[in-house]
C-alpha cells in the first residue's frame, strides 16, 4: 500500500492546508467579547464612573442656586443623568478604541474568528452598562435636589440603555475614524462637551442655531424621555417616542461604528 493511499503527503507534494476555524456566530462571539470588556471595565474605570457621578451631582448642585423648578430643574436633572453615560459611554470609549487603533490592539481582533460587529456592540454595551449605578446616583440625588418625584425613575431601564447605544456608538466612530489617538481623545472630550452644555441648558434658554445641533446630538432624546417622566401626569407617548428615536440613532452610530472597525482593520 502506496504513502498517497494512507493519507501520508508523497515526495515532491506539499502537504494539504489544516482547515480553518469556523467563525463565530454573532450573539456568542458578542456575549464573549461583551464578559471580556466588562470585566476589564470593571476594575480600570470605577475611579472615572465616581468621577462621572460626582461632576454631575456637583452641576446639579450649582445648578440649584438659578433654577427654582418646573421644566427647567426637570431639563438639569435629566440633562445631569444622561451626562454620566456620556462621559463613560462616548468619551472614555473614543479613548478606548483610538488607544486600540494605535497600539496595534485591533490586529489582534482582526485575526480572531469574531465578527466585526460583535467587537463593537460587545464593547459599546460592556461600556453602556457601567454607567448604570452611576446614573442612578445622580438621578435620585437630583429628584431630591430639585423635589421632583421619583416614582418614574424606572424609565431609566430604558433610557440608560438606549442613551448609552447611541451614544456608545458614536464614541466608538469617533476613536476608529481618527488618525491619530490624541485626535480620538480630543473628539470624545468634545463630544462630552456638546453633551453637557447642550444636555443639562434648558432648551428654551438656547439660541435657535444652538438648538438645532442640540436635536443633532444623540443623547437629546433620552434627556427628553426622562424629563417628561418627571411631570405630574406625564405623557407616555411623546416619552415613547423620545425613545423609539434614541434607539433608531443607536441602530445608526452603531453601524457607522461597525464600518468604520471594518475600515480599521483593513489598513
Amino acid at each position: 500500500m502506496t504513502a498517497g493511499a494512507l493519507g501520508e503527503p508523497v515526495a515532491g507534494e506539499e502537504p494539504d492546508a489544516a482547515p480553518l476555524a469556523p467563525r463565530a456566530r454573532l450573539l456568542p462571539a458578542l456575549g464573549a467579547v461583551y464578559k471580556a470588556q466588562l470585566s476589564r471595565a470593571r476594575v480600570a474605570r470605577i475611579p472615572l464612573l465616581f468621577v462621572a457621578t460626582f461632576q454631575s451631582v456637583g452641576i446639579m448642585v450649582l445648578m440649584r442656586g438659578v433654577v427654582d423648578g418646573g421644566s427647567e430643574a426637570r431639563a438639569v436633572v435629566a440633562g445631569s443623568t444622561v451626562l454620566v453615560v456620556a462621559f463613560v459611554a462616548l468619551n472614555l470609549l473614543a479613548q478606548y478604541f483610538g488607544q486600540l487603533r494605535a497600539g496595534g490592539g485591533l490586529d489582534h481582533y482582526a485575526t480572531l474568528p469574531v465578527p466585526p460587529a460583535a467587537v463593537v456592540l460587545g464593547a459599546a454595551g460592556a461600556y453602556a452598562s457601567f454607567t448604570a449605578p452611576g446614573t442612578v446616583v445622580t438621578a435620585v440625588a437630583g429628584s431630591v435636589l430639585f423635589g421632583l418625584p421619583l416614582g418614574h425613575l424606572w424609565i431609566l431601564a430604558a433610557v440608560v440603555p438606549l442613551s448609552g447605544a447611541a451614544l456608545a456608538g458614536l464614541g466608538a466612530a469617533l476613536g476608529l475614524l481618527a488618525p491619530r489617538q490624541e485626535l480620538a481623545t480630543l473628539l470624545g472630550q468634545l463630544g462630552m462637551s456638546a453633551a453637557l452644555l447642550l444636555g443639562v441648558l434648558p432648551a428654551d434658554r438656547l439660541p435657535g442655531p444652538i438648538g438645532w445641533a442640540r436635536d443633532l446630538l444623540p443623547s437629546t432624546y433620552g434627556v427628553e424621555a426622562l424629563a417628561r417622566t418627571f411631570d405630574p401626569r406625564p405623557d407616555w407617548a411623546m416619552v415613547c417616542l423620545d425613545l423609539a428615536v434614541c434607539a433608531a440613532v443607536g441602530v445608526v452610530s452603531l453601524a457607522v461604528a461597525t464600518w468604520a472597525y471594518r475600515r480599521a482593520a483593513v489598513r
